[in-house]
Parts: structure tokens; sequence; C-alpha cells
């Protein structure tokens, strides 16, 4: 699977009642569970002080990514997104290998 970095704007229409909200959020979380659990949902941060979300998702490619992954998150009517297609660094210190362990 690909990685792709996904920014996540939350918008609720205006009008919108509390209790839509509330039941959109529950059914959110629980969603995001089931993405985890999958592998689709790597890792997800919200930004001090800011109302969006930033995560790495994965999928077999892009259309995956919105067809079978965002598009099944309960809040998805209210979300934009801005996706960038990762790939590994060389340097990344992370459990792939670490800095300095291929040759480029």
């Amino acid at each position: 699977m690909r990685e792709f970095l996904v920014e996540i704007v939350t918008t609720i229409p205006e009008g919108t009642g509390q209790d839509e909200v509330d039941r959109r959020r529950a059914a959110e979380a629980v969603r995001a569970g089931e993405l985890a659990a999958t592998g689709h949902l790597a890792r997800l941060w919200r930004p001090v002080g800011e109302l969006r979300s930033i995560g790495v998702w994965r999928a077999a490619d892009e259309a995956e990514l919105h067809e079978k992954v965002l598009r099944t998150l309960p809040l998805h009517p209210w979300m934009t997104f801005a996706v960038t297609p990762l790939e590994p660094h060389p340097n990344d210190p992370g459990p792939a290998g670490g800095v300095g362990s291929k040759v480029f």
C-alpha cells in the first residue's frame, strides 16, 4: 500500500442540529477505528488550536484512497481534503532502515 499525507478540514453546514453533529462525530470515531484496524489509517493529528486534521493514510492508489477510504467517513460530506502522495526518504530514521542505510 502507498502512503498519503491527508489534510482534512471539516465545515459543519450552517443550521445543522447538534444531535446530527454528535451522531456523525460518534460514527466518525467508530469508522476511524475500523480504518486503523485495516491499515488504512496509520496516524492522525490535530494541530494545536486548529479545527483540522493531518494524517497518514494508506491505500493502493489515490483513487482507492478517495473512493474506498475517505468517502466512507460519516463526516465526508462536510470535509475537504488535500492529499499528498508520499514515498520513503533515504534519510528517514524510521523502522524501514534509518539514516544513512541507503545509498543515493
